[in-house]
């Protein structure tokens, strides 16, 4: 079965989905994995002991209540969001 990880990516992506009506369901899986990994990434370089799951999928809310329905125009380094933006028509 899934993990608590990829279980807690689908629902961020549904609520992803439900603030921003221009990303495709796999785009916006995509984005929260995103999301996600800068968040780990950015702990890490912090020196930051991972704290959980919970407070990753905390995180990626909070960015999906502030930016979730301009999420598409938002830039990022991370290269799955590159390859996923290639070739789409942002405003």
């Amino acid at each position: 079965g899934m993990t608590n990880r990829e279980q807690a990516l689908q629902q961020l992506a549904e609520e992803l989905l439900q603030v921003n009506d221009v990303l495709t369901p796999d785009e916006a899986l995509t984005w929260v994995e995103v999301l996600w990994e800068d968040f780990e990434a950015t702990l890490a370089r912090a020196g930051e002991k991972y704290q959980g799951e919970a407070v990753a999928v905390h995180f990626v809310e909070q960015q999906i209540k502030q930016h979730g329905a301009m999420l598409h125009r938002f830039n990022t380094t991370n290269e799955k969001f590159k390859h996923l933006m290639t070739g789409r028509n942002v405003e």
